[in-house]
């Protein structure tokens, strides 16, 4: 089945630098295009993509917020689709607001075409992706003075096996590679990640990729 996709960036070269991209791909659809944040949540209601590629600084509403009133409807006619924010290097300050926000996944916009494609597949399947260079920046931004502190409830919270599984995630890595790496079956995985987010609790994968960084569970 095709993957639909609305694009909403206020540059115009950009959306159609993007539709060029995923349009050469044989399950992926672009439905539609959007300007401005209202265009954009208009868009998603009107059109339910099955992924929102939401620029953030856009005019008339900015994309945290768009995000923010999407994800406000959840359970309603947007709740399936899934939202990964466009960023830029000099946007990371965004990125935290983002997840508050929502957002199902981040792409750096010069990230090439490959991570752009496999965002939006990510996105679809629940594996949501993070760009390694906002994951590496994460640490940063989200880092506390209790990190020791809160890391230590944070072990108390979850096993060890899904510690370990939660590092992996907000590091970046996809369900198939942390598998891998953990000599796992995929379904044993994706069973971790869901008692993960019922014991934090979170609404995704970014939102554990946060709760990470912000208790000091990566190293």
């Amino acid at each position: 089945m095709s993957v639909s996709v609305v694009i909403a960036d206020d540059q115009e070269m950009v959306r159609m630098g993007f539709r060029l991209i995923l349009e050469g791909q044989e399950d992926i659809s672009v439905v539609g295009e959007a300007s401005d944040g209202v265009e954009a949540v208009e868009a998603v209601h009107r059109l339910r993509p099955d992924v929102c590629l939401m620029d953030i600084r856009m005019p008339r509403l900015d994309g945290l917020e768009a995000t923010r009133r999407l994800r406000q409807a959840e359970r309603a006619a947007t709740d399936g689709t899934k939202i990964v924010i466009l960023t830029t290097f000099d946007m990371d300050e965004y990125v935290y607001g983002a997840i508050r926000a929502g957002a199902s996944g981040f792409v750096v916009k010069n990230s090439g075409p490959r991570l752009l494609i496999e965002a939006v597949h990510a996105a679809v399947s629940g594996d949501a992706l993070i760009s390694p260079s906002v994951t590496v920046r994460l640490l940063e931004h989200l880092s506390r003075p209790s990190r020791a502190e809160t890391g230590a409830a944070a072990a108390r919270r979850l096993s060890p096996q899904e510690l370990k599984v939660v590092s992996l995630v907000a590091r970046g890595h996809t369900n198939s590679e942390i598998a891998e790496r953990l000599t796992l079956s995929l379904s044993t995985i994706k069973s971790h990640l869901s008692r993960v987010q019922d014991k934090l609790p979170a609404r995704n994968r970014v939102e554990i990729a946060a709760w990470a960084w912000e208790h000091g569970v990566v190293g």
